[in-house]
């Protein structure tokens, strides 16, 4: 099988360089926005949108209006076209119900990237019209490289580098199975019975980031005060972004490991973490209390740890399946009797017909395992998901 890995190293620029780094950044979002507003003007005037090609025969028009463009090398301000048609394509597909493409702020993180031309030696990486840059190689890369991108996060600069290689078809070492309920006050309940702790880092920073953030919003906007106050509430956001991504992969390395099957609910977050405002005619209620829920939900990366978990399990020869999540908490895992009544409280469960008492997330996450295990065998395969083609699936 083809494996398609990334490896992401924190780049070492000099003065000079970052300032070629950040001129690149800035011609690709210059690029983006002026094709971007193109495309609306087309579209208001009942046109038909740009695709990939007549993007590339506009930056040809582009580099002729504007001489700093032909300063830039062409492949970042290419691949920025095709990203930017990659986005229109997911906007209009309705199976992906992605929104459209929206204009890029200068100071957001961003990223360039080089499909050829580059040159990787040790710890260093020559990119086209930048040089040499050193980086800091914490691990060996395996595959043949295929593409660079660089991208910015705060003061930083990194380099992820995207490999490719042939490897064998995987055997998992294990043949157990496992459910897991995602949760806010436990990131996750598995079924064996044991809990995985959420890292809450958003919660830890909270009062901290609030801090900064009134500073920053008491100076002068783009002042340099401002752009100081602004480096010290990204370096927060950094720090609690690191802590939750850290144990995201601890936790779905440890479980990928240990089950060869795992099930978990098919969540919608965006449904789930959707705001109770309302409208002006129809205000919503309890605003305040589902604002919190929505930043710990948020908190937790739910939809981060199944991305991970998922492409762990491909590597090591194991199965993802997501089952829908509905009565998941109110079965009863002896009776099968489905209650409101059956869950008093967050974290007792107790049926009220046959007096089963356990936690309610390790009740969950055995009906979870179960109903995977039900429907796979009703479609006549084998109940710990055995398939032919490893990738995450949806069992209805």
């Amino acid at each position: 099988m083809t494996r398609r890995q990334g490896y992401r190293f924190r780049l070492k620029p000099i003065q000079a360089e970052a300032a070629l780094l950040r001129r690149f950044v800035g011609c690709s979002r210059f690029v983006w926005n002026e094709v971007l507003a193109l495309n609306e003007i087309r579209h208001e005037c009942g046109e038909k949108r740009l695709g990939y090609k007549a993007m590339c025969e506009y930056l040809v028009y582009l580099k002729g209006e504007y001489p700093f463009l032909r300063e830039v090398h062409s492949q970042p301000l290419q691949q920025t076209l095709k990203d930017l048609a990659t986005a229109y394509h997911r906007a209009f597909d309705p199976k992906l119900s992605a929104r459209f493409p929206r204009f890029k702020k200068r100071g957001r993180p961003q990223s360039i990237r080089f499909p050829q031309g580059f040159v990787i030696d040790g710890s260093g990486i020559s990119l086209p019209k930048i040089g040499w840059i050193g980086f800091r190689k914490s691990r060996e890369i395996e595959g043949t490289p295929k593409n660079v991108t660089v991208s910015s996060d705060g003061n930083h600069w990194y380099v992820t580098i995207q490999t490719q290689r042939e490897v064998s078809e995987p055997v998992h070492a294990s043949t157990s199975a496992v459910g897991i309920d995602l949760g806010v006050v436990r990131f996750a309940a598995l079924s064996d019975g044991t809990f995985v702790q959420g890292a809450n880092a958003f919660k830890k920073f909270e009062k901290r980031l609030a801090f900064y953030q009134r500073r920053m919003a008491r100076k002068v906007k783009f002042s340099a005060n401002w752009r100081k106050a602004r480096a010290k509430v990204s370096r927060l956001q950094r720090k609690a972004a690191n802590l939750r991504n850290d144990m995201l992969h601890k936790a779905s390395t440890t479980i990928g490991k240990n089950h060869a099957v795992v099930v978990m609910e098919d969540l919608r977050i965006t449904n789930m973490t959707a705001s109770a405002k309302g409208t002006l005619e129809d205000p919503g209620t309890n605003v305040r209390a589902k604002s919190g829920l929505n930043r710990r939900i948020l908190d937790q990366g739910w939809g981060e740890f199944r991305r991970q978990l998922g492409y762990k399990l491909e590597w090591s020869g194991g199965t993802l399946l997501l089952v829908d999540p509905r009565n998941t908490s109110r079965t009863c895992a002896q009776c099968g009797h489905v209650s409101r009544e059956n869950r008093q409280t967050q974290a007792a469960f107790r049926c009220v017909v046959c007096g089963h008492a356990s936690n309610a997330d390790t009740n969950a996450a055995i009906n979870i395992l179960r109903r995977a295990g039900s429907a796979r065998i009703a479609c006549g395969d084998s109940p710990l998901g055995e398939s032919s083609k490893q990738e995450t699936q949806r069992v209805a």
